[in-house]
Order: C-alpha cells, then structure tokens, then sequence
C-alpha cells in the first residue's frame, strides 16, 4: 500500500509543536498527493491547516495504533520515529508509572525522582533465571541477561550506564551489582558483596557532588569488573576511575556544592576526635562556601559521614589510616583560606594572620617557611643553573589552587587503590562483569575543556554501540536467511578522526602546549587553519575568533578555547611536592612517593576530570598532557568493552525541577537524541524493526485469512496470507523462523486487522441491533395487540352496560306507563263498574288479547301476573286465616261457657265424688287407731310428768346455781363489752395493717416486677457477657491457634536451618576424610530463592580447619549489639563474674571441707585401725596361751591316762575315766569357741589390712599383712576350716572395697562436673568479654544484630536445656511407674509361682512333661528377632536398597515402618536398651542417608509415608492412655513394656517435618517451571487471545505447538502427585496440606509473573486465569479436596483475575473493585490497573482518575507493602495421630524382601 494511502480521513498524525515538541492530530479529509495542505483537528478539537513542503513532499509522521502505546519495547512500535518513541515513554512513565523501557538492545531508564518498591528480593527472585523478554523491563533484567551470558557463553560481559547528571546513572549501577550479589550464590562469610556495596558510600562521599542539575551528582566516571570463579561466585572486584573534575575542589558555581566529604568533615567538627583538624563551619572556608548552598534538603552530613566510616571500616581501612584521611582533607581546606599578598608588581607573599597556613604545616607536618617560600616563588632551570623568581599574587593562587586539586587527585587515587585491594582476590578470577557508570553527552552555554572530553568520550561509546548494534542486526539476518543490504547507519569515525587523529585537535593542542608562548587564541587559530572547511564535523562561529564548533552524534556543541591550555598541561610547582614529600606524615609521603614501580591501574588527570589508573604517579608521567592520558586510557577503556559482550542502560532525566513522575518532553527529546536511543531506532527503522515468529503471525492475523487460506504449514500460510494483503514484497520478508516486516507495515495490517473486526464488530451488531428492534418491535406488538384487546373488551363492556341501561330504561318507562295506564283504567273501571260492567269487560278482553299477540309484553305480563297472584293468594290467606282465627276463637268462647255450667250442677259433683265414701271409711279406721295411740301416750307423759317434777326440783337448784352464774356473766359481758370494743379497734387496726398489707403487697408486687425486670436485665448481661466471653474466647483461642501456628512454622524453619547445618557439616567432614579438591567448572546455576544455601554449603566444604574457625571469627564480628543492649550485655557479664566468684568460692570451700572430711576420716580410721589391731593382738596372745594351756593340760591328762592304763580307775567307765572324759570334752567346747573367735577376728583384720592396703597402695605393707595372718592361720587352722572361711571373707571384703570405690568414683565425677561448670562458666565469660571487645569495633547496625543473636541464642539455649530437664524428669518418673507396676506383677507371678513349686513340685513336674509331648502351634505375638550381626543387613536391605518402584509398590502401605517396630518391640520385650538405641538411630541415619543420596519424588513420599507411620506406631503402643483408647485388646497387648520412647517420637517427628519440607521443595522445582507457561502463556481457550507486536525482546513462545508446559500437563503432574501419595500410605490429612501447598506455588508464580509483566494484563488473560482456575478447582472437587484450603489458596489469582475482567470507570467501579478485591494488598491491585494493557483497539485503558480514586479508597488498609508474595514459604506442616488398624502378629513379609533371617516371635 502506498503511504500516501495512509492518510486518509480519521488517521491520526504527529506535527511540531514549539510547547510539547510533538502534538497528535486526526486528518478530518482524506490527503490526495499534490495537495499543500493537511486539514487537521488537534486533540482539543481544533482545526488547522497544516502546510506542506512542496519540494520534499514531506508528510508528517503517522501516529502507532493505541493498542501499541505503552508497549514494552519501542522496537515493537509499527511506526519508529522520535514523536513515536517520545509518546511511549511519557505514556508508560506518567500514566502507567514504568521507568524501564526496552529499545532493542537498550534499557531505557527515566529517573522516577521518588522511591519505588521495585527492587526488593522478591524482586530480584522473580526475575531470576528469566529470559530478557518474559518480564517487564528492568535493571534486574539487563543484569540477570548479563550474568547468563557470563554463565552459558564462558565470556566477560559489561553493563554500560550512562546519561546526563541527575539521570540515575549511579543508582542503576548501585541496583546492577546489588542484583550480581544476590544471585551469585557465594557465601555469607566472604562478605565480597557487602565490600562491593560498601564501595559506593566511600565513592560517593569523595566524588560525588551537589550540581544544580542533581543533589549526589558522580564528578566522575567508574568502570567496575565484579570477579566471579568457576561456579560464578563473587570472588572479588576491581573498579577503575576517569575523569575526576578536580577543579570543583577549588571552584564551586552557584547553587552547587563541594565534594560532599568535605561538608560532612565539617559537620563533624564538634565531635571530639575530630577536634585537632581545627575545623568549622562549611561556610568558613572559600574551598565550601562558593555555591552558598553547604545544606541539601533531606541530607544529614553527620549520618553520611558515619555512613562512610562504617563503609572505611567494612573495607579494612582502620581508623588510624581514615583519621590520616580526615586529616588531609582538613588541611585542604586550611590550604584554601591561605591569603596571599601582592608585594609590587611581579613579587607577593602570604598572609597568615589567621593561621591556617601554620594548620595546614601542622596537619600535613611540613615545613612552616618552605610552604610558604614555594608558594610565592618558582624554581626556574637553565642549563647553567637554577633561579628561584618570586609569582605574581596571581599565579601564586593558581598555584595553590592547583596544589589543593593535586592533593585531593592523589588522595582520590588512594583511597580507590585501597578499595581496589580490599575488593581484591588472590585467586584470579574465571570471569567478570563489567558496570561502566560514565557520564552522559554534555552541553552548556559555555562549554570547555571539560565538556570536550566529556563528549570526546561519549563519542567512542556511541560508535561502539552502532557497531554493535549493526552486528546484531547482521547477524540476526544471517540467522533467518534474509537477503542482506547494507544498512545505512551514522558513522562517527569522521568525528572521532577531528579530535584522535594525526593533527586532530588534541595533538595540535599537545602542540601548542609545548610551545614557549602558545595560547588559547593561537591553537584556535591553528584549528581554524587545519580544519576548517575541510571538515565536515568542524565550524566556526560566526561572532568569535576564539571558539570553535564540533557536530557530534547527538547534537552540535559549540567550544570556548579560554583555558583549554592551562587545563590540559595542569602544572603543578615540582618544589611544592618536594615539600610535601619531605613531611613526616606518613599517609602523606605514601600519596607523592616516585611511582618508579606503578601499584594501581589508572592515573590521575591533573585538571577537570581524570583517569585515575594508578594509585601513584611519577612526576615525568604527570607531565604528559591531559588530553593525552584520557585518549589513553579511553582508548584501553574501549579495549576492554570490545572484549566483552556489552548491554546498555541508558538514564534519562525527565524534568530540571526533580518533580516525580514529570516529563518535560524538550528536556527528553534532547537526552533520548544524544544518547543513541533516536539513533538505534533509525537503524531498526531502515531494516526490518518489525519480527514476527510464523505462531504468532498466525494467531494475531487469522482474522484476515480466509478458510481456504489456512493449511497444515503455518509458514505457507503465512505467505499466501501475506502476498494477498500486500502488494508490494519489499516491504516484507521470510526467514526461517520469522517474518520480517518494513517500518509501518505492522500499523498496516493492524489496521486491516482493525477494519476486518470493525466490519465484524459492525455484523453483529447489525444482527444483533436487528434481533434486537425486532425483539423491541415484538414485543411492542405484542403490547399494543394486549393494549387493544383490554380497550375493546373495555369498550364492549362499556356498549353492554350501556345496552343494558337502555335496556333497563325502556323497561322501567314500559312499567311506568302501565302503571299509569293501569291505574286510569282501573280509576274508570271504579268509576263505570256498575254501569258498563259488560262494556269494561269486553274493553279488557281486547286488551289482554292485544297484549297477548304483543310478544314484548308477555314476559312481563307473566311475571306480572304471577306477582298479583301471589299478592291475591297471600292476602286471601291471611283473610281466610284471620277468618278462622275469629271463628275458633268465637267455638272456644261458646265451649268455655258451656264447662261452666254444667260445673255447677249436682250431678256433676256426684260424678267427682263417686270414690270418697271409701276414703272416708279408711280415714275413719286411722282416726281410731290415732286415739288408742294417744291413750298410750298420755299414759306414758303422765309417767313422765312424775318423773319430771323430780327432775323439775333439780333443776331448780341447778337455776338457781345457773343464776349464779348468770350474774357473774353479767360482770363479765361487761368485760366482753370492754373486750369487744378493743376487739373492734383491733379489727380496726387490722383493717389498717390489711391496707398496708395491700400496699406493701402492691410495693412486693412492684419490688416482683422489678425484680424480674433486673434478674432478665441480669440474665441478658450475662448472657451478653457470656457471648462477649465465649467471642473472646474463640478470639483468644484463634490467637493461640495463631500463634501456635507460628511458632511450629518457626521451628520447623528452625528444623529446616539444622538440616541445613547438617548436611553442611556432614559436608564438610567427608570432604575432610577424602581430601578431594574443588569439583570440576561448571555453570551449577541454581533457583535464585535457594542459591545462598546450596553454594554457601560449596564454598564452605572447601574450607580448612583454621578457614572455617577464620570465617566463624569474622561471622562473628559482622554481628554486635547497640548500646543499649551493650549495657545489658556488660551487666549480664559482671552478674555471671559474680556468679563465677559465688561458684568458684563455694566450689574450694566444698572441696577444702570434702578434703578436711575425708583426711579426718582417714585419720579415724587409722586410728580405730592401731587400736582394734593392738586390741586383737592382746587378744590374740591370751588366747594363744589360753590353747597352749589346754593343750598343756591335755598333754597331761594323757600321760597320766597312759601312766595308769592298766589301774581300774582309769578303766573306762570307772569315775576318772568320767572325769578325765568331761575334762576333755569341756576343754574342746572352749577349744573350738576360742576358734570361732579366733575366726571372727582374723576375718575383721583381715578386712581392715585389704583396706589399709587399698588407701595406701603399699606392696611391702600389704604383703606383711598378708603374709602374717597366713602364716597364723596355718598354725591355728590346722585341718583347714579357718582357711575357707577367710577365703569367703576376702570376696566379701572385695565387695565392700568395690562399693567404696565405686562411692569415690561418683565423688571424683561430682567434682569434675563442678570443675567442668567451672570451666564453661570460664568460657562463656571469656567469650562474652571477646564479643563485647569486638562489638565496640562494629558499626552500630551490626552491634544491634549480634546482640539480638546471642541474647536470642542463650535465652533459646536455657529454654531447651530447662525443658530437657523437665522432660527427663517426666520421662523418668513415667518410667519408674511403669517399671513398678512391672515388678509388682512379676513380683506377684513370682510368689504365685513358688506357692504352687511348694505345693505340689512332683504335678508340675509331670505337667510340664506333658506338655512337651503334647505341643500346641505358638501364638505369634507380633514380634521380629534377629541377630546382632544381621542388624546392618537389615537397615540395608529394608532402608537404604529398598526401592519404592518395583518391589515396594507391591507391599503394603507402610511396611517397613511396621518390621522396623516389630524389631524394635522384641528389643523393648527383651530389655535391650543398647539395642533399641541402636535400631531407632541406625533407622533415623539410614532414611537420611538414602533422602540424601536419592532425592526425588517417589522416594521422598515413600519414607515421608513410612516415616510417619512408624511415628504413629510408637505412639499407638506406647501404652499411654490418650493413644491405646484407639487399639483393640489385642493390639494393647502388644504395647511397649520397658522403655520410654518419647523423646524418639519428638526425633521422628521432626525427621518427618524435613522429609515434608524436602518434599515440598523438590515438588515446586518440579511445578516452577510448569506454572508460567501453563497458567498464562497457553492460549487455553482459542480464539479470545490475541498476540501484541513484541520488539526485539521477544518473549517465551505462548502457543500450545510450542510450549511444553500446558494446563493439562500441570493437572497430569497433579495426578501424579496426589496418586503416588496415597498410594505409598500417606495420611489423607497429610496429603491435604501437600495439595494445599502446590495450589499456593501455583497462586504466588502466576500472579507474581502477571505483576510484572505488561503483556499479560488484558481482560482475555484474565478470562483465559478464571478458566485455568476453574479446571484447578474441578480437580479439588474430583479428587474430594475441598476442605483442604486449596481453594483458598487460590483467591488473591481469583481476584486478579476478575479485576482484570471487571469495569473499570465509575465510582461504582472502585467501589466494587475495593469489595471484591480483599485478598490482594493496595499494591498488587494499582499495578494490576496500571498494568492493564488493552489487546484490542475496542478496550479501553485505565484512567489515571480511576487508579487514584481506588488508591484513597485503599489507603485505610493495613497490610504488608511486599509487591510480590512469597512463593518460598512453606505452611507449618502437622501430623494427626493416624492408629493402624492392622495387627502386628497378621503381617507377613515378603520372600522378595529377602529378610529371612529374622525371627518371627
């Protein structure tokens, strides 16, 4: 399509503007060529006419699609032009807050002027391990590009940062090599990187200054090369300087600062050791007060200065050397308030009336009268000899100006090299990267010597960076097979030649340098001369002889020659650093000794900026001109970047007011032309900028193709689709991978892509306004067909009420005009009824048949008729019954009188009394009987009356006594009168309490009432209490949860941090045992979350003895206490002293006591001893003579026995013989008891010379000893017997002597415990006085973090040692229990058992005989044995060669957990503690060992699974009461009878939590690499995404042809987790927390991965989230796992995905988005809608009002301010006791196992 087609009506263009540079506009006609001008309407709807240049027929710049602003890359813009490019940024850096950029190779950085939580470690572990094109742009991308290329290619790499002052060059710098030191995995010990970032503090303070352009502006350019070894470690780094300006020493502008050391020397004037530099204010000296600015905003000198000199200390500059520093810098200053004096015209001198000339000798410690004779004179040489000529006032400034700028430049040079040699390594580094910070292109209103290397500089950058970017393009093409043409590029060799060249302007100025009277004027004279005119780059300006004009690349820069001389010869007075040579200050003889051997490599530039090579400097070589060493040292600068693989960040500064996230576009045209960005779109521009994969071509495009267009090959496809939409082939081309595009050609298709979904669009709402009409239409109809069947049936409702009215009408005229007729007939019937009866009747016949043949009238007639009939018959029979009342009532009357009548005859009274006769009679008989019965009563009361007188007269005197008492009755009724009316008063009164009753009963009413209102106000407060009780209740119990949970993630973080230590250890000993050397190179990249653990255990199993304790030492001492904790610290340390002294005190008091004890006793006993011995050698000798007595008296009678055998006396039984008999026989009684206590004697001594013998180790006492009683023992013991019981006396005198000792052995132990208490107390309080005396050497951050670390470790260590012992308590107290208990019944056992031995032995004996002959099948108790020397073949074969695949997936569940207990339960049975020890610790190494060695999946899962069940094993059959509730009886039979193994079950447990956590980790190195691709980049519901243009920096492939990873492949991985779980016999709750932490890996990668990538917030991503989500959760509820907290897990992607898909305009909207959005935090929800990127031209973008109004509802919100979340956080894990229902005594092991040599018991 030819481009002028392209402006047609509505397209959107780019014009000048003077106010933004560039300004849109729409075409409102359609642009024909020849046409002069454009009719335009600017965005606020004003129209213009824009004019147009005849001859070029320039058109202006077409405006990118607004689905392709804010694009990543700039490169990925259709159109690539300098409005298209600014437009992006400032829409991604205002709207979107993005401050990274990619264009191409490029990173654009906008300094942003406020802090962004953007480079975090989350960060920097999010993007490491990326490729460049997955994630947003960032400085972490272009360094993590930069480290893999190092790592995969084996080649150096550099980082080039530049920009203008002010831009973030340093930062970004800073950002780069913080990311190298984080993911470089190397060791927390060698503290490389910390020295590397210590750095910047130091270069900062010495070279960084306030500018009116930046507050820490760099005053020079920095390359530093960051070492790395073989495995890609940090092992040191090397940093070069250029170009340090010198003259800001001396010279300040308005507004501007000093070097900020300076100002922070003076804040710090106060200080005490700062008090001999005899400083002051910053406003005292001129060298600080020039800029009248010594205070930046926000700044504290005092914190920054103690900033640098922790930097100085952390780099191993001591404090000596720094107070050197401190002390040269001062006489710097001093030196500038030195006033000098004219004295004449050619002569001067100084004037030291304020002394500081006389500070500056004492500082420096130089000569007082040569300082001052050499700054007021020169030494001139002839070849006869040397004059000394006095300098002008003039040039003595200068001089000593330039003394002060030689002096900081040397001191500069020093301070590098000592960071240099502490960045240092004394291997040599494999590899390094390179950061280059230099400044940016310059240009001022004056510019001079300064700015012309400056841009000198940035000259050489820019043609390298063309180069390479040409290399890139060529090669590029090359790899596709696309034809090459050469591209034309700018080339600023020419430019580079004017300045380097031969008789280029820096060898004509070294020309007129040497020159007796060359000036400024005179080289300019030669430029013009040399090169004008006969350069292209070279001009001058019209209105000066004395400047000269140079086109660089980025702009033309106009060159003031004033000073250019002096600056590039910087002299120096030779007899002024004579001087200073000769001081005695030695930090200062070290910065001017003669550089015959150079130590550094850079070198000072004596004026402006300079490169700084080396740290010292001969004064031959200081001769050489400036220009001179900078083309030198650039030209190796160029030497170095060449040999690297280079990646450019390019910092851009938006506005001059330092506002945020403010672009002033004239400000950012100027840096983006003069850095190179403008230029690298030219180049892309003239080639083919626009790249396409043929996937992705094919998915954004398919909209164009036809059905018949799409085939099998997509590439073929893809051609036919193209050369069918565009014409001309030029303007595209195939390779082999992708399709090649023109400038505008994307713009093109996306454009027809636009109409054919406009067209599309207008289709179906076509269709869809069409359904829609008719459906309206429908049901309008339908209304009005409603409405119109209600109006006519209203109508005929309306006609038949009307119709009926009429109707009615008619008939009530009709009755009324009959009855008018009626009654004037009737009136002339009564009138002529007699005289014409017959006329009337005949008149009315006629009428009634006239009415009869009227049909009309016969209804009502009827009716009528029927009414008078019905009236007649109701009036006749109320006649007729009227009638017949009267006539009844007349028949009555007539009867009535009648009755009367006949009443009154006789005959009438006759016939009623027919029966009275006999009535008579009969009352006649009962009237006699009545008589007689009243004779017989009379006779009876004439009895009675006699009898009655008597009683009459008694009762008479009983009257009479009556009367009596009637009387006195009388008294008292006047007494009950009395007693009535008190009565009735208290009757009264009654009635009174009655009254009150009633109203206290009212009141008790009331008091009731309001009782029961206060017991339910009482009941509801309670209830209320209670409710508040139980909410704090369940709150606390939360809390508790809560902090339950916590501290088991602790401890099992605590667990992960000892495994870790472990393995470190164990590490470190083999490497020790084998003494192998380091591994073999290689890139062992690691996941950048884990790199720090794994390469610190690499670097730490290299280490020697003396290294790792070297290491500890300086672990030790990064690591202090603040003050504060300092003073707590020195208390605890003289508290423990006191402790110690209490200790040691008591200690030698015990021991002198025990000593004095023990040598008492000693002497008791030896004493006792002498006695007792003197006391049995009495005895002993009477008892000798007592036997020689008798034995003489024995002797006797046998003689006189023998004398007179043959006498009858001595006959026996003769009475001598009697006598002689009982003699004898009482002589051996006492004989044999004098033995026996012969006996117990020598027994006794024998027992007290073992004893002396063992006290004094005597061998010639100890053999009297035993050789006397021996040898008295044979002479007593004649037959023997005395000797046997010595013998059994000497085993019992050796029991006794053992008991002793083994009591001096536990005494010996108890002192060497309190001597070994002793000599730790020692020790810890030497080791607390070593970490005091090196903590006061710390920093104070670093103080503050070793104090918190040593109090945490000795309050953990007594915490642990204090629960041990509590256990070991516990422990030992179940266990003595237990043991009772077992005595007690074996104790009963025993006893039952002798009973029944004593009863009846000869039974048992025969049933025990039985049942040898008659054996039953013994029961198998669940029980292994095996040998002592089977126990390694066991743990061999039944751990470390056992297999989960294979022979273990055919076993059940567990089944080394339960052979592993079965041994151990015949070990418990049999008492075996060394054995059980061994099998429980054997089992726990070999599980360790074999995880170690095989560490995937399945393995980790099968010994997890057995793990835990022989966890739950121990504690099923432990027999404590909690676990055997669960067992059956048999099962309780089988528990553990002699051990407690507890503390085993705490072991097993936290080998478990490793296992889990070892688990975990290996799952999500599985999962990590899965998750991104799947969950975001497939396009799992086809047709709804649509690709966006990608630039240079492509992405991963999204597509399912060539992703690997896909949706379907994380749910088959999820199947293949959750099955082999189960089917190794993990406990279901086990797994549930597995599949938990899976769902939160998932959840933290893909919405970590959507935060930072533009490209994936859309509302077809969003939709393409929910659907991946929903397939997640379907898999929870087909494997039944809806209660483990997955689904939970997931809701923060939830959210992000419906905040992608929800509307987002109205307030409404941010209300709803603040609702919905709970789980995310305030950041994640502004960048996700910041981030919306709309795919298609129909959506729409998020306005900036919107994320506001969000962001103020959101500000209340209190939460983490993490961006990211953690995916390296692993849940505490818990493992619920699971009892086995299998019996032990069921299981059967397996032949395959080969495990026959165990024993089943």
């Amino acid at each position: 399509m030819a481009a002028p087609e392209l402006y047609s009506k509505f397209a959107r263009v780019w014009i000048p503007d003077t106010t933004e540079v560039w300004r849109s506009a729409e075409l409102t006609r359609d642009y024909r060529p020849g046409d002069t001008v454009l009719h335009l309407q600017l965005e606020d709807e004003t129209e213009v006419e824009y004019k147009l240049d005849p001859k070029s027929g320039v058109l202006p710049h077409l405006r990118n699609p607004d689905i392709l602003v804010g694009e990543n890359d700039l490169t990925a813009l259709s159109y690539l032009h300098e409005p298209a490019v600014l437009h992006n940024l400032r829409v991604r850096f205002t709207d979107s807050k993005l401050i990274y950029t990619y264009c191409g190779i490029i990173l654009v950085a906008i300094n942003p002027y406020e802090s962004l939580p953007i480079y975090g470690s989350d960060i920097i572990n999010a993007y490491s391990g990326q490729n460049m094109g997955d994630m947003d742009p960032h400085i972490f991308a272009v360094s993590e590009e930069a480290y893999k290329q190092m790592a995969r290619d084996e080649k150096n790499q550099s980082i080039i940062v530049s920009g203008e002052s002010g831009a973030g060059k340093t930062v970004s710098a800073k950002y780069a090599m913080r990311y190298f030191a984080t993911v470089s995995g190397s060791s927390a010990e060698s503290s490389v990187e910390e020295k590397v970032l210590a750095s910047s503090p130091i270069m900062e303070a010495i070279g960084n200054a306030k500018t009116t352009r930046n507050d820490n502006s760099s005053r020079f350019g920095k390359y530093i090369e960051i070492g790395f070894d073989r495995k890609h470690h940090i092992i040191g780094a090397n940093m070069r300087t250029y170009l340090l300006e010198k003259s800001r020493v001396v010279f300040q502008a308005s507004e501007e600062r000093n070097y900020h050391i300076f100002y922070q020397l003076c804040a710090c004037a106060h200080l005490p050791e700062f008090e001999p530099l005899k400083l002051g204010s910053a406003d005292d000296f001129p060298y600080t007060n020039q800029g009248r600015s010594p205070i930046i905003e926000g700044v504290n000198d005092l914190k920054e200065m103690q900033a640098t000199r922790k930097a100085f200390s952390l780099l191993g500059i001591t404090e000596a050397h720094q107070m050197g520093l401190f002390q040269i810098l001062s006489a710097i200053l001093h030196l500038g308030n030195v006033e000098v004096k004219e004295r004449g015209s050619s002569s001067c001198g100084v004037s030291d009336e304020s002394g500081h000339l006389a500070v500056f000798c004492d500082l420096t410690e130089v000569s007082y009268e040569s300082m001052a004779h050499w700054l007021c004179h020169k030494k001139l040489k002839t070849a006869t000899e040397t004059l000394n000529k006095p300098v002008t006032r003039l040039e003595a400034v200068n001089g000593r100006d330039a003394l002060s700028k030689h002096i900081y430049a040397k001191l500069f040079s020093w301070i590098v090299g000592q960071v240099n040699k502490a960045l240092s390594t004394s291997s040599k580094p494999h590899s390094f990267i390179g950061v280059l910070d230099i400044y940016g292109f310059e240009t001022f209103e004056v510019n001079s010597f300064e700015q012309f290397c400056i841009n000198y500089a940035n000259e050489k950058l820019q043609q390298q960076f063309n180069m390479h970017v040409f290399k890139l393009e060529q090669e590029e093409y090359m790899k596709e097979q696309i034809p090459w043409t050469l591209i034309d590029f700018y080339d600023n060799q020419p430019c580079i030649n004017l300045i380097e060249a031969k008789m280029g302007l820096l060898d004509l100025l070294d020309e007129e340098c040497t020159m007796p009277k060359g000036s400024d004027e005179s080289w300019a004279q030669k430029l013009y001369n040399t090169h004008l005119k006969k350069s292209s780059h070279f001009e001058k300006p019209r209105m000066s002889n004395t400047a000269f004009i140079i086109l660089h690349f980025a702009d033309k820069v106009e060159y003031q020659c004033d000073g250019f001389l002096e600056k590039n010869k910087d002299t120096v007075n030779e007899e002024q650093i004579n001087v200073l040579k000769a001081s005695k200050f030695a930090l200062l003889v070290e910065l001017f000794q003669d550089e015959e051997t150079p130590a550094a490599q850079s070198t000072t530039a004596p004026t402006g900026r300079a490169k700084f090579g080396r740290t010292t400097q001969s004064f031959r070589e200081h001769k050489k001109s400036v220009g001179l060493q900078f083309r030198n040292s650039l030209h190796l600068l160029m030497d170095t970047l060449n040999a690297t693989t280079p990646h450019y960040v390019r910092c851009i500064k938006p506005n001059d007011v330092k506002a945020p996230f403010i672009m002033d576009p004239h400000r950012a045209v100027q840096q983006l032309r003069a850095c190179g960005v403008l230029e690298t779109i030219r180049i892309s521009a003239t080639g083919f900028p626009s790249r396409w994969t043929y996937q992705e071509f094919f998915s954004r495009y398919r909209v164009l193709m036809r059905k018949k267009d799409i085939l099998s090959d997509r590439k073929l496809t893809c051609q036919n689709v193209l050369e069918r939409l565009v014409q001309n082939k030029d303007k595209y081309q195939f390779g082999k991978t992708k399709i090649f595009f023109r400038a505008g050609q994307v713009a093109y298709l996306e454009k027809l892509r636009a109409d054919k979904l406009r067209t599309a669009c207008i289709n179906i709402q076509k269709t869809i306004r069409c359904w829609l009409a008719r459906k309206k239409y429908l049901q309008i109809r339908q209304a009005a067909i409603t409405l119109q069947k209600y109006t006519r049936g209203h109508q005929a409702r309306c006609l038949c009420n009307n119709l009926r009215r009429t109707r009615a009408a008619v008939i009530f005229q009709k009755n009324t005009r009959m009855w008018a007729a009626r009654r004037q007939y009737l009136r002339q019937k009564a009138a002529a009824v007699l005289i014409q009866r017959l006329l009337r009747g005949y008149t009315a016949r006629l009428e009634y048949k006239r009415l009869v043949f009227e049909r009309k009238a016969l209804l009502i007639q009827r009716w009528v008729r029927g009414f008078l009939a019905r009236w007649r018959f109701r009036r006749i029979k109320r006649a007729v019954v009227y009638l017949q009342c009267c006539v009844r009532r007349m028949l009555a009357r007539r009867e009535l009188k009648k009755l009367k009548i006949e009443a009154r005859s006789v005959e009438h009274f006759k016939k009623l009394n027919v029966g009275m006769e006999n009535k008579i009679m009969q009352l006649q008989r009962k009237l006699d009987e009545q008589h007689k019965e009243n004779r017989e009563l009379s006779e009876q009361i004439s009895s009675l009356e006699s009898h009655s007188a008597a009683e009459m007269e008694k009762l008479h005197v009983r009257i009479k006594t009556l009367q009596e008492v009637e009387e006195e009755s009388r008294h008292r009724g006047d007494l009950v009168t009395s007693l009535q009316e008190e009565l009735e008063l208290v009757r009264q009164e009654l009635e009174k309490n009655k009254e009150m009753v009633a109203d206290l009963n009212e009141k008790n009413t009331l008091l009731k009432s309001e009782k029961d209102e206060m017991n339910r106000l009482i009941q509801e407060q309670e209830q209320q209490i209670k409710e508040k009780a139980e909410s704090t209740h369940q709150e606390s119990t939360e809390h508790l949860q809560a902090q339950l949970n916590e501290e088991r993630f602790r401890y099992q973080n605590l667990l992960t941090e000892h495994l870790k230590l472990e393995e470190r250890y164990a590490d470190l000993r083999s490497e020790k045992e084998e003494a192998v050397d380091l591994s073999k190179p290689g890139h062992n990249r690691v996941d950048s979350g884990y790199g720090s653990s794994q390469t610190e255990s690499v670097h730490s199993s290299v280490l020697t003895g003396s290294e790792v304790s070297t290491m500890e030492k300086e672990d030790a001492v990064q690591t202090a206490a603040d003050v504060s904790l300092l003073l707590k610290l020195q208390r605890r340390v003289t508290e423990l002293e006191k402790e110690n002294m209490d200790l040691q005190s008591e200690m030698d008091t015990k021991e002198e006591q025990l000593q004095q004890q023990q040598t008492k006793e000693l002497e008791d006993c030896q004493r006792i001893l002498v006695a007792e011995r003197d006391y049995e050698a009495l005895k002993r000798q009477e008892l000798e003579s007592d036997n020689k007595k008798l034995k003489k008296d024995l002797q006797e009678l046998r003689q006189s026995l023998s004398k007179g055998k043959g006498s009858k006396v001595a006959s026996p039984g003769g009475q001598a013989y009697n006598v002689v008999l009982e003699q004898l026989n009482s002589t051996n009684e006492e004989l044999e008891v004098r033995k026996e206590e012969v006996l117990i004697l020598r027994s006794q001594l024998v027992s007290q010379e073992a004893f002396k013998h063992k006290e004094t180790g005597s061998e010639g006492d100890s053999g009297e000893s035993s050789r006397s009683p021996t040898l008295d023992l044979h002479e007593l013991n004649e037959d023997g017997e005395l000797w046997m019981a010595y013998e059994s006396l000497k085993e019992t005198n050796r029991i006794l002597a053992s008991q002793l000792q083994t009591q001096g052995q536990s005494h010996e132990k108890e002192v060497e415990g309190l001597r070994a208490e002793l000599q730790r107390l020692k020790a810890e309080l030497d080791q607390q006085q070593q970490m005091m005396s090196d903590s006061l050497e710390l920093p104070h951050d670093a103080r503050i973090q070793a104090g918190l670390q040593h109090e945490i470790s000795r309050l953990t260590q007594q915490n642990m040692d204090l629960l041990e012992q509590t256990g070991k308590q516990d422990k030992m107290i179940r266990k003595l229990k237990k043991h009772l208990k077992i005595y007690m019944k074996k104790f009963g056992e025993a006893e039952a058992g002798v009973h029944i031995e004593q009863s009846s032995p000869d039974v048992v004996g025969e049933s025990g005989r039985m049942v040898s002959i008659v054996r039953k099948e013994r029961d198998f108790r669940g029980m292994l044995e095996y040998r002592k020397e089977d126990e390694n073949k066991l743990f061999k074969i039944l751990i470390t060669e056992l297999k989960p695949r294979g022979v273990a997936v055919n076993l059940i569940p567990g089944l080394p957990a339960y052979v592993l207990f079965m041994c151990l339960r015949h070990a418990d049975y049999a008492n075996d503690d060394q054995r059980v020890s061994t099998l429980l610790n054997s089992s726990i190494n070999s599980i360790k060992s074999v995880l170690k060695k095989r560490g995937d999946f399945e393995t980790i899962s099968f010994w997890l699974a057995n793990t835990c069940r022989f966890l739950h094993c121990l504690k099923q059959y432990s027999g404590e009461e909690g676990y055997t509730k669960h067992n059956t009886p048999r099962q309780n039979e089988h528990c553990l009878t002699n051990f407690d193994l507890s503390e085993y079950c705490q072991v097993l447990s936290d080998l478990a939590i490793q296992i889990y956590q070892q688990l975990i980790r290996v799952i999500e190195n599985i999962l990590h690499p899965m998750i991104a691709p799947a969950m975001l980049e497939q396009e799992t519901i086809q047709g709804v995404m649509g690709v966006k243009p990608t630039g240079m920096r492509k992405r991963t492939s999204s597509f399912p042809e060539d992703s690997s990873h896909s949706l379907e492949s994380i749910l088959k991985q999820l199947d293949v987790f959750y099955y082999t779980l189960l089917q190794h016999g993990n406990d279901t709750d086990l797994v549930r927390q597995v599949i938990k932490q899976q769902f939160y890996l998932i959840c933290c990668v893909t919405l970590n991965n959507l935060l930072l990538r533009k490209d994936m917030c859309s509302w077809s991503k969003g939709l393409q989230i929910r659907y991946n989500v929903c397939q997640l959760e379907e898999w929870l509820l087909d494997k039944d796992l809806q209660g483990s907290g997955a689904r939970e897990s997931l809701e923060p992607l939830i959210q992000a995905a419906q905040l992608l898909q929800i509307k987002k305009k109205s307030q409404d909207d941010a209300d709803a988005i603040c609702t919905m959005c709970s789980a995310l935090t305030t950041q994640q929800i502004v960048k996700i809608l910041s981030l919306y990127t709309p795919v298609n031209e129909f959506e729409e973008r998020v306005s900036i009002s919107f994320i506001k109004s969000v962001q103020n509802l959101l500000k209340d919100r209190k939460e983490s301010s993490q961006l990211l979340m953690d995916a390296k956080i692993i849940f505490s894990v818990t493992f619920p006791f699971n009892p086995s229902s299998v019996a032990l005594e069921t299981i059967q092991i397996p032949s395959s196992l080969n495990l026959s040599f165990l024993t089943r018991v």
